[in-house]
């Protein structure tokens, strides 16, 4: 005998999983709707983003917040180490950033076998963390991680680095997990650091002298600025050194003008090579160099400026002629430590310069292969 009853309970249960199902279904629209603007709204932030370090920045301290990931790093290749060289001089502090790596060739990145050429794009690799085979990608792993993706960045078919993403989550990437989204975001990714690590070495590029490698003189005069007022802050002392070749006209015209750059050249390294890295030294137009020291006194300022007077001075330059050539420089030293706060910083850049210009001036008529200080 045919029971309603039954029947009206059997539909009310399959109403209720329906709901249920329902239910869900809506949650993980919702939920998946909630991801997907916040990866726009970090795909926005990382296009805009100007710097290096601002690029970086952001993927390190968003993309593990919107993709509930435990740990993101990045690797980057960087054959002669140019990019984490450029990115130095430009100011960007590496201990800032624990989890960016860099690599020398394309196969640390660990895709593929070492081979310069991929007969096909490298595919994301998806599985569980093995310390022995992700150390280099993961140099500062949580505790407990478990299951780790790392996704190739590529540009035109052409492998610059790996984004590497980590989970507590043992189930979180598996082989059998689809890529088409990490893929998508990794090729947004590589787009913006190709085209900021681009703009950074034009910027560097711009800011230095093709012939010796050093800063130039727009370099020179924008850092004084950034430097007297971080100084006005901290309260440390500047001190600035005009260095000039003496008689660089009779160099270049006994030894040729090749001859006369390398001089240039190695001039530039010997005063590099008494300089820490905290200062800077620019050339600013035939054979002048101006050196920022940063927190030093006077007294440190002209200890240096001998130093380097004596390094040039004492060894003559060997050129590739094989004919050595003796060459001396002249320098004058002035110090900032008076800030006069209420001058105009560009004002008291400019005053420095030609403070320690002045002091040169007498290095020269006192007989050069001198250093005179400001007085």
């Amino acid at each position: 005998m045919h029971d309603p009853g039954a029947s009206s309970r059997e539909l009310m249960a399959e109403n209720e999983s329906l709901r249920a199902r329902m239910a869900y279904l809506l949650e993980q629209a919702e939920r998946n709707h909630e991801i997907m603007c916040r990866h726009q709204a970090f795909d926005l932030e990382i296009v805009g983003a100007g710097t290096f370090p601002e690029l970086i920045g952001t993927i390190f301290r968003s993309l593990p917040v919107i993709s509930e990931l435990d740990i993101v790093t990045l690797g980057l290749v960087d054959q002669d180490a140019d990019i984490h060289t450029v990115m130095h001089k430009l100011g960007v502090d590496f201990s800032d950033f624990p989890q960016l790596v860099f690599v020398a060739n394309q196969a640390a990145l660990g895709f593929v076998p070492a081979r310069p050429l991929f007969p096909n794009p490298p595919k994301p690799l998806l599985g569980p963390y093995v310390p022995a085979a992700h150390r280099t990608m993961f140099p500062h792993p949580p505790p407990g991680l478990q299951s780790v993706a790392l996704v190739p960045l590529l540009r035109n078919k052409r492998l610059i680095g790996s984004l590497n993403l980590g989970s507590l989550d043992p189930t979180r990437f598996t082989p059998a997990l689809g890529t088409d989204f990490i893929e998508h975001m990794a090729s947004i990714i590589a787009i913006c650091l190709e085209n900021v690590i681009s703009n950074e070495m034009l910027k560097y590029i711009g800011l230095t002298d093709a012939l010796t490698g050093v800063y130039n003189r727009r370099y020179i005069d924008r850092r004084l600025l950034e430097e007297i007022a971080r100084a006005r802050r901290q309260a440390y002392r500047i001190s600035c050194m005009y260095i000039d070749i003496d008689h660089f006209k009779l160099v270049n015209d006994s030894v040729g003008h090749q001859g006369g750059d390398e001089v240039l050249r190695e001039v530039a390294n010997r005063i590099k090579a008494e300089l820490r890295l905290s200062d800077a030294l620019g050339r600013f137009g035939g054979e002048e160099f101006v050196v920022l020291l940063i927190d030093a006194d006077l007294g440190s300022a002209t200890m240096v400026a001998q130093r380097i007077r004596s390094s040039i001075a004492d060894r003559p330059f060997e050129l590739s002629s094989g004919e050595p050539i003796p060459v001396s420089v002249s320098i004058g030293v002035a110090t900032l430590d008076d800030f006069e706060r209420d001058h105009a910083i560009e004002g008291v850049a400019q005053e420095l310069v030609a403070h320690a210009d002045t002091a040169l001036y007498q290095a020269k008529e006192g007989g050069r292969n001198r250093v005179v200080t400001f007085d």
